[in-house]
């Protein structure tokens, strides 16, 4: 009997193993058809600022999405919120106006298929931060890609003070973002101990939070981002596989 539970706890470990290494394997047909139809909606919507691989290598460089540190620090409700209500007055639009929320979904699951291995990227609990120290610091390591108004300057910085980007990005993943940067992009990590050009403390990572969050959201100018020259900021019309959808 002892024999028998060891067996099956040997084989249990396996299965839960090949999961987590494969997990693509695993997936049922109605996962997966949400993933090909998230797939071809990507290409149709996103992918010429997200890249077809969603690196951000699109002709407009969005964000990089297709990357373990974004994945791993958004769920899939912020991510859903994010493509839902866009960013107005930027190059995000809002494809709650043309897609429904199960299109949304299915949006997400694709671009979680991305997602090789949740990061354990940790935070402080409670963010108690100076916005006079954060503003000195976002001035010396931050504008120069986000802007002095945290507006996206550069269009691999990504319009901080955005108010939408702001009402669907909590304390904590901002925080996470600025400690752990992204992976294979210009933000590298700033937190102390880390492989990063930055080696911010705690407490400094926690002033620059609390200033975007309380005093550079009131800056925000979308006349100043090059996202807002090269934005696409209105959908139109359905998306191709929508119309197919309901030639059937």
């Amino acid at each position: 009997m002892r024999k028998l539970l060891i067996g099956f706890a040997v084989f249990a470990t396996i299965v839960i193993i090949a999961f987590l290494s494969h997990p693509a394997e695993f997936r049922s047909k109605e996962e997966l058809a949400s993933i090909n139809q998230g797939q071809k909606l990507y290409t149709q919507l996103c992918s010429a600022c997200h890249g077809q691989s969603g690196k951000g290598e699109g002709k407009l460089a969005g964000t990089a999405i297709n990357n373990q540190h974004f994945l791993s620090t958004f769920s899939d409700k912020d991510i859903h919120n994010q493509i839902k209500f866009g960013r107005r007055e930027g190059s995000m639009p809002e494809y709650g106006s043309i897609l429904t929320d199960k299109q949304l979904d299915s949006l997400v699951s694709f671009i979680r298929s991305w997602q090789t291995k949740p990061l354990e990227l940790e935070a402080p609990t409670a963010l108690d931060g100076n916005p006079s120290n954060g503003k000195r610091l976002y001035s010396l390591y931050c504008s120069n890609c986000h802007g002095n108004t945290g507006s996206g300057l550069k269009s691999t910085g990504s319009a901080l003070a955005h108010p939408n980007f702001l009402k669907y990005t909590n304390d904590e993943q901002i925080w996470i973002s600025v400690a752990y940067g992204r992976q294979e992009t210009r933000m590298g990590p700033s937190l102390k101990g880390l492989d990063g050009v930055r080696q911010l403390e705690k407490q400094q990572i926690s002033d620059i939070t609390t200033y975007i969050r309380k005093e550079l959201i009131n800056s925000y100018n979308p006349e100043e981002s090059r996202h807002h020259e090269t934005g696409q900021n209105e959908v139109k019309e359905q998306p191709q596989a929508e119309q197919e959808g309901h030639a059937h």
